[in-house]
């Protein structure tokens, strides 16, 4: 099992941009696809983006591609979500997860991943 720590989130206006970190222990992030999922009450918890265990391969919703960037630095056992142009449907609690995989292999779905952070609030003021 690994352990996952998130941070970075935080208020800003309409426009603005925040970096967030998930940082794991207990094992070795390479061996895990990792993926960035955001809750807002009254909706299921939603799919942002993901990375594969090396990194050659990322997922992206339609609604953050051109705004987010996700990388990892398997080194430091860290997965980094860069968020930029950020709008007030941005809101959200973002969790970061982790499944084992082998290859390229991006889960999207949450039911695929069995580890998970406590999350970090985003929140963007319009």
């Amino acid at each position: 099992q690994v352990q996952l720590v998130e941070s970075g989130g935080g208020l800003v206006q309409t426009g603005g941009s925040l970096s967030l970190s998930c940082a794991a222990s207990g094992s070795t992030l390479s061996s895990y696809a990792m993926g960035w999922f955001r809750h807002t009450p009254g909706k299921e918890r939603e799919f942002v983006v993901g990375i594969s265990r090396c990194g050659g391969k990322k997922h992206y919703i339609d609604f953050v591609k051109g705004r987010f960037t996700i990388s990892r630095d398997n080194a430091k056992n860290t997965v980094y979500l860069q968020m930029n142009s950020l709008e007030p449907e941005d809101t959200a609690i973002f969790f970061c997860a982790a499944r084992p995989t082998f290859g390229d292999y991006v889960p999207a779905a949450k039911e695929e991943y069995n580890n998970w952070g406590q999350g970090t609030q985003v929140t963007v003021s319009s």
